[in-house]
């Protein structure tokens, strides 16, 4: 089993910075997919950045240039490097993994770290 614990989220003034940690733990196979999902109140959940088993990443439109995503294998640990945050970027931040084992793919999903950008 696996499971993912966020932290790094809390109340920031807009143009202001946050870096959010994701840190699994148990056994991980091929990892297909790791990604930062967030939902605002009120809104679906959206993908916000991803990074594949071979690095390529991929962003939401918003938040080029903006955010990065970033992996530590050694540490089981994926980043959220957050700058110039706007309030529209308030909501609670998700990580997901998804991994394939035995001939099957696997999403994880953490409790989530709230993210509050307000002056």
């Amino acid at each position: 089993q696996v499971q993912l614990v966020e932290s790094g989220g809390g109340l920031v003034q807009p143009g202001g910075s946050l870096r959010l940690s994701c840190v699994a733990s148990g056994t991980i196979f091929n990892i297909n997919f790791m990604g930062w999902y967030r939902q605002a109140p009120g809104k679906q959940r959206e993908l916000v950045a991803g990074i594949t088993g071979g690095d390529n990443t991929n962003y939401e439109d918003s938040v080029k240039g903006r955010f990065t995503i970033s992996r530590d294998n050694a540490k089981k640990t994926m980043y959220l490097q957050m700058n110039s945050l706007k309030p529209e970027d308030t909501a609670i931040y998700y990580c997901k993994l998804n991994h394939f084992k035995g001939g099957n793919y696997y999403n994880y999903w953490g409790q989530g770290t709230q993210v509050t950008v307000s002056s």
